[in-house]
């Protein structure tokens, strides 16, 4: 007899119940027995694990594949709540966040039209509203979206559109300002935007990685005498490697000066809106049009959990899209869809809602605070550690850093990056990244758990080191693998 998909009803109420209960139960107890970010087992193994399943075979039914899901992925998995997980811009994540996103998986509300979703529609503008107002846009809105390149897209979409309203240029015209620091999808989204290769200007920065407000004068200058039509500023408050903050008031004055659409990826930075003690950081993003913000960053969201926000609700209209069947332009229902790029489109809002109700947002700006407390302990680990040199300070929770012990040189030291990151990554104990800063190669930590303490951190970096020399020791890098 041909299987049926168990789907889930008021029939099944109870079957939901148990497999759900089985599922949460046998992922506890992973959870609870993790003991490193990830596993040691050879990536060759796991691809053929994985080609090995025939996915037209004979079906296993719920139980027997939830169970096989267990073993396949889970207990390979990478845990971003284990303390050695240092790599990337994955956090820990609010568990009332995790409870939140079980009920929106099950109750599967699509928040693009009233008639989806109702009160969840209120929920997520009640949150924008809410995260607007932190920003300091007084009356501002915006709505939820995949994650900051999303995020980013939009706003330069909107920018795009603003600039071609007001002026009689074409895309080819167009320029935008970022930095070398910039997110890589500034320029992605200028290229999806149909703009050309050289549409993005790289403003020069400090010695600390920030965008210089005179140099940005300068270059919008140029670009007009160039017969180019500034079309936006893409300020950065938390770059990726460095960690920093590009300095938005004076950046904000010229960007007023030149009548030019500021827009503020903080994506990594937005933890700051709730910060008891570091909020200043951030004086200056109210005067941005628009902003990007990654809670499943530095919210403790799980992903995906972003969003765009505007000062002016006007500037979302610019791109809205009406269709008789779902979203008519006399609608009196509040259409979501009319202000994303997306249709159907998860209630992620839910998940931050329900951390801010059980946590309140000064806990939120409490542990992001501790993470950056915490890369202010690692920078001094670093700095005291006899085979590992500090390459460059944050603002926020990143730690550049090189292993290059006494009469190792530069080149010996850049060539070891890559091939520590890889054994690291082998073995599964700690996990860090690598990035180039200044045309060097350099390792990378990004720390987001704000449970982690000195005391591991030095554990963790003490166990690179040690890598590190047995990689020298018994290896040769090879040509190229510097990047």
């Amino acid at each position: 007899m041909t299987a049926l998909i168990e789907l889930l009803t008021s029939a099944n109420a109870e079957r939901y119940r148990t497999t759900v209960t089985t599922t949460v139960d046998r992922l506890a107890d992973r959870i609870s027995d993790v003991d490193r970010p990830t596993t040691d087992t050879a990536a060759d193994e796991l691809r053929a694990r994985v080609a090995a399943v025939d996915l037209d075979a004979e079906p296993l039914g719920t139980d027997r594949a939830l169970a096989e899901l267990d073993d396949l992925f889970v207990r390979e998995a990478v845990w971003f709540h284990d303390p050695a997980y240092l790599a990337h811009l994955n956090c820990p994540v609010a568990l009332p966040a995790v409870a939140a996103e079980s009920v929106l998986a099950a109750v599967n509300t699509s928040v693009d039209t009233w008639d989806q979703s109702r009160i969840g529609t209120d929920i997520e503008r009640h949150v924008v509203a809410w995260l607007a107002g932190r920003i300091g846009f007084a009356g501002g809105d915006g709505v939820f979206t995949s994650g900051g390149s999303q995020s980013n897209l939009q706003a330069l979409l909107l920018a795009r559109e603003a600039a071609t309203a007001a002026t009689a240029a074409t895309a080819p015209m167009l320029t935008v300002f970022a930095t070398a620091e910039s997110h890589f999808s500034v320029r992605k989204s200028a290229r999806l935007l149909g703009l050309p290769d050289d549409a993005v200007v790289d403003v020069p920065t400090d010695q600390a990685g920030r965008m210089r407000p005179a140099a940005l004068a300068e270059a919008i200058a140029a670009a007009r005498t160039a017969g180019r039509t500034p079309m936006a500023v893409v300020a950065t408050a938390g770059t990726t490697d460095r960690g920093v903050i590009d300095p938005l008031e004076p950046i904000a004055d010229v960007c007023d000066l030149e009548d030019v659409w500021l827009h503020v990826d903080a994506a990594y930075g937005c933890g700051l809106l709730v910060s008891p003690t570091r909020r200043h950081l951030l004086d200056g993003i109210e005067r941005a049009r628009s902003v990007t913000a990654d809670l499943h960053k530095s919210f403790f969201q799980p992903v995906s959990s972003s969003a765009l926000v505007v000062r002016d609700p006007a500037d979302l209209r610019r791109t809205a899209w009406y269709a008789d069947y779902l979203n008519p332009e006399d609608a009196a229902e509040p259409n979501q869809v009319d202000k994303s790029l997306q249709t159907t489109r998860r209630f992620d809002a839910l998940k931050l809602w329900a951390t801010l109700r059980a946590s309140g947002a000064e806990a939120v700006g409490r542990a992001f605070d501790a993470v950056i407390d915490l890369a202010a302990a690692t920078h001094a680990i670093v700095d005291e550690h006899p085979d590992l040199v500090l390459v460059a300070p944050t603002q926020l929770s990143t730690v550049l850093f090189r292993w290059q012990p006494a009469g190792v040189t530069d080149a010996d030291a850049d060539a070891l990056v890559a091939p520590i990151r890889a054994a690291l990554l082998a073995e599964g104990r700690v996990l860090i990244a690598k990035t180039v800063i200044d045309g060097r190669p350099c390792n990378k930590l990004t720390l987001l758990n704000p449970e982690t303490t000195p005391t591991q951190m030095r554990a963790s970096l003490d166990h690179v080191a040690a890598t590190a020399a047995r990689v020298r020791a018994t290896t040769s890098a090879p040509e190229g693998a510097t990047r």
